[in-house]
């Protein structure tokens, strides 16, 4: 699941105003409380397989590619069990349909797609049925620590990961060769490397950053920092935090010495950079080699992967992207609803459906599976990728978590952050402009905002 570009302005403010009116009615309660709602779970896991056995029918919503044959491989192992597969749309846009659903307190699926990012939002507002309820804390070892940090909130788990994304240095090893430069190991040969590399081409960059949201709370997630906090209905805001200046005093050698092409991801343009080696690398998810090999065949044989640079050669990475599925409090059969989700992120043949389509396991079995790390894509001149990407998975930095209006933060990086970039200026003084709105807006939310 690639992390998408921030939704239009116009969707976010449909799904902030159902924001207000679901904190309204959760009473800004958190699953956390130890109210679990949505069911009437023991404890173990023996109801849910009793449901699967019963059968009944359930409606599931999701963009992902391989949603279609997960579901019919399902419907074969449990045939007393109809899954009504529905698109509701991609990031924000399923969003916003959900959280309508939650304002109008009927229309939501049993089982949802939700990214990591988005999920602290829909948790607070006491639309999920914690898991926990079902014994689902016995499948905590199965997944990394990053993404089960993801889904849970202290004792309470409000869904399964599907997919991670470990960051890791996506490089050309044809340009980097042709300059005589080593693959860097840390930001202040990844920052020289930019300098040389433009120097040779003024055509050619190191990398592209126009100001996305995903990518630069990811960067200060490496930096380890931790800038933002919940506890119930208070949020701590602090984009002045030593990891993040320590990301903004690398970051910003390269955007005021105009060392970043400012072209926009996912565009016509950018994939064209990524083939003619005129941009030369991505820090990004372990998701992104499936988009790579599509979008930017020219690029085929040059690439190849290499560890996050770090602050001090010791290795440390963050996730970029990813997401799994939770069940919502409007499900009339939960039982039956966590049994299809379990079964969805913790069954061989799920995963394996799913890791066919291009995803990026969450799952340590699969990390360390040897079939997995054999890999070697011929794009990727043969490399065996997947052990350098499986690495990235076991680097994260503990202790992340995201706003639980992180979905309306993204969507108004550009107007602040952005800018920055933009004026090739001090990015410190975006994210300045980024804390004043979130407290602002925050406020307006109903929760109660420290900075």
């Amino acid at each position: 699941m690639k992390h998408l570009p921030s939704p239009t302005r116009r969707t976010l403010a449909v799904l902030a105003a159902g924001t207000v009116a679901a904190l309204a009615l959760a009473g800004c309660s958190t699953g956390g409380s130890g109210d679990t709602g949505g069911g009437s779970g023991d404890g173990s896991f023996d109801s849910v397989e009793a449901a699967l056995e019963k059968g009944g029918e359930i409606t599931y919503w999701s963009w992902t590619p391989s949603a279609e044959d997960q579901v019919a491989a399902f419907e074969k192992e449990y045939p007393n069990v109809k899954v009504n597969l529905v698109n509701a749309g991609t990031n924000n846009e399923e969003y916003t349909k959900l959280q309508n659903a939650i304002k109008a307190g009927s229309g939501a699926p049993d089982v949802v797609q939700v990214e990591y990012y988005a999920l602290p939002q829909f948790a607070l507002t006491d639309a999920f049925v914690d898991l926990s309820q079902y014994g689902f804390a016995d499948f905590e070892d199965d997944y990394t620590a990053s993404t089960w940090n993801s889904v849970t909130d202290g004792d309470a788990i409000y869904g399964l990961p599907q997919d991670s994304g470990p960051m890791a240095l996506f490089y050309n090893k044809a340009v980097f060769d042709a300059a005589g430069i080593a693959v860097p190991t840390t930001w202040d040969e990844y920052y020289e490397a930019a300098k040389a590399i433009h120097a040779a081409n003024p055509d050619a960059y190191i990398t592209n950053d126009t100001g996305d949201a995903g990518f630069a709370t990811s960067m200060i997630w490496q930096a380890g920092g931790k800038p933002f906090a919940t506890s119930g209905t208070d949020v701590t805001l602090d984009l002045e935090d030593a990891g993040t200046k320590k990301w903004t005093e690398n970051w910003n050698r390269l955007v005021e010495e105009d060392l970043v092409a400012q072209t926009s991801s996912w565009s016509d343009e950018w994939f064209r950079g990524l083939g003619d080696g005129s941009i030369a690398t991505l820090v990004i998810g372990a998701w992104m080699p499936g988009n790579l090999i599509s979008g930017a065949p020219d690029g085929a044989g040059d690439w190849r992967v290499a560890p996050m640079p770090t602050y001090d050669g010791k290795p440390a990475s963050a996730e970029n992207g990813g997401g799994g599925q939770a069940v919502t409090k409007q499900s009339k059969n939960p039982e039956l609803a966590a049994g299809f989700l379990w079964w969805l992120n913790n069954s061989e043949d799920s995963i394996s459906i799913f890791l066919e389509s291009g995803g990026f396991p969450s799952t340590n079995a699969e990390l360390s599976s040897d079939e997995f790390l054999a890999d070697a894509p011929e794009y990727f001149g043969g490399q065996k990728i997947n052990e350098v990407l499986a690495g990235a998975a076991g680097d994260v930095v503990e202790g992340w978590s995201y706003l639980p209006y992180q979905v309306y933060a993204n969507s108004i990086f550009g107007d602040t952050v952005g800018q920055s970039y933009q004026n090739n200026s001090d990015l410190n003084t975006g994210l300045t402009a980024w804390q004043d709105a979130l407290v602002e807006y925050g406020d307006e939310q109903g929760f109660t905002v420290n900075k």
